[in-house]
């Protein structure tokens, strides 16, 4: 059953749209058979062929294929990717969001050359053996190290590897849960979470945001009225609005949390690239705070590790017994590259590159958009944009495709009711030309009225 925005452009590219935001966020998964048209059509009220249309967008897309006699099923990830190629326009799918390439030079040498050198400290070990749930003491050192300039007093006892954000979530979700009660979030919510409340049937509770991020105000009333058990949130550069909470405002959610008993998962996947010398809420709330820093967002997304900083030893040894049930383990060969790389300097030198690139094309995107009500923040490389004159997102996102240009619409963060806005990553351009052109493409289409826009000839 898609979540269809009310009212707006054709309903056929609606459901386009949600199957595409469906994949994206994992609720769809390559193979899934998906639902007869007139099946579907029954269920949503609506004629069948508004759903076949919606079917052929689908295929046309490259987001699904049609088996004869078997059904429609999502694409297999080789399929997708290259139906995902961008047009020969130049202009380029910027849903992603992903650190900028910060170029191929010494710097990219050096990071190799570390990642050889594994061959000649017990590198085999890395690749035929199994290491430990939870990090060696080496790895859970260097985490502390990465970690020490944001969460005080972090020892290698407090620290577990993850293989990722996503399986430190899903442990903590596992570990955590008490009975059925709901996980307050964000009004608008980073689409992983949401795929992984979805897949254990947790209910979520929106609170309210401004473009500080959460309300405090809001949380003490929801809090009062749910009683969530946990609560989600992403205080440095709030995916998709990029809002970061100041200290008066983390103090504040810390306060409440503690007065409500609520436990606080702390997502700061974009807080060294803040890098903004505020507290985390981890600092403020230690004694309930879980922060999971990914170094997908900071340093490189394929090494498919997170350090998760929790309030002590013992709920260490917990989260630790969840991940052996739930992933197992951290990739040991991705452990060792960070640890080599945290340990010689070259994360920092990383994350500085990636830094610079990233308010390079954010600059850009000023210059474009900035006088269209674009919202962005210093180090970060994707940027939120409510929409004026007129404009519905599901018909921008639409007419943009058209042109080669990819968009995520906020259905795919919303909680409730979805803002008319879209979130754009300055990343996925594979160098500043591209994005450039792509950049200028949206705002001229933004600035005109939509009619306008789709005008034919």
């Amino acid at each position: 059953m898609p979540r269809l925005p009310e009212g707006g452009g054709p309903l056929y590219l609606a459901i386009a749209d949600a199957l595409a935001a469906d994949i994206a966020t994992g609720q769809l998964t390559n193979g899934t058979r998906l639902p007869p048209q007139r099946t579907l059509a029954h269920r949503l009220g609506i004629d069948f062929t508004t759903v076949s249309r919606a079917y052929a967008e689908a295929r046309r897309r490259g987001l699904v294929e049609a088996r004869v006699g078997m059904g429609t099923f999502v694409l297999r990830s080789e399929r997708a990717a290259e139906a995902a190629t961008p047009a020969p326009s130049g202009l380029v799918d910027l849903t992603m969001n992903f650190p900028p390439r910060s170029g191929d030079g010494p710097l990219s040498q050096s990071l190799w050359a570390a990642v050889a050198d594994l061959e000649h400290s017990g590198g085999m070990d890395l690749l035929l053996r199994y290491q430990e749930v939870g990090g060696t003491r080496a790895d859970r050192e260097a985490g502390a190290v990465w970690l020490g300039d944001m969460v005080p007093e972090l020892g290698a006892e407090r620290l577990i590897l993850a293989p990722g954000a996503q399986a430190g979530l899903l442990a903590l979700l596992t570990l955590l849960k008490v009975d059925q009660r709901p996980v307050a979030v964000e009004a608008l919510c980073y689409p992983g979470f949401r795929a992984l409340a979805d897949h254990k049937a947790t209910p979520l509770v929106p609170v309210a945001m401004d473009s500080d991020g959460l309300i405090p105000e809001d949380f003490a009333a929801q809090c009062a009225r749910h009683r969530p058990a946990l609560l989600y949130c992403t205080p440095n550069l709030h995916n998709p609005t990029t809002a970061t909470m100041p200290l008066a405002r983390r103090e504040a959610i810390a306060a409440i949390a503690r007065e409500y008993d609520v436990i606080i998962l702390e997502d700061d996947a974009y807080g060294k690239l803040a890098g903004n010398g505020l507290p985390p809420l981890a600092a403020l709330a230690p004694e309930r705070t879980y922060h999971i820093a990914s170094l997908s967002k900071s340093l490189a997304p394929a090494l498919r590790l997170a350090y998760v900083a929790c309030p002590d030893a013992r709920s260490a040894a917990r989260l630790t017994g969840a991940i052996r049930a739930t992933t197992s383990m951290a990739s040991p060969l991705g452990a060792a590259i960070a640890t080599r790389w945290i340990g010689s300097g070259l994360a920092a030198q990383t994350l500085a590159a990636i830094q610079t690139e990233a308010e390079a094309r954010r600059a850009m995107a000023l210059r474009h958009l900035g006088q269209d009500g674009m919202q962005s923040a210093r180090h970060a490389y994707h940027i939120w944009l409510p929409l004026g004159h007129g404009w519905r997102r599901g018909d921008l996102a639409s007419r943009l495709r058209q042109s080669g240009i990819g968009v995520v619409t906020s259905d795919a963060f919303a909680i409730g009711p979805a803002p008319e806005a879209i979130r754009i990553g300055l990343a996925a351009a594979p160098d500043r030309a591209t994005l450039e052109n792509s950049l200028r493409e949206i705002a001229d289409l933004v600035c005109q009225p939509p009619l306008l826009g789709n005008l034919i000839v």
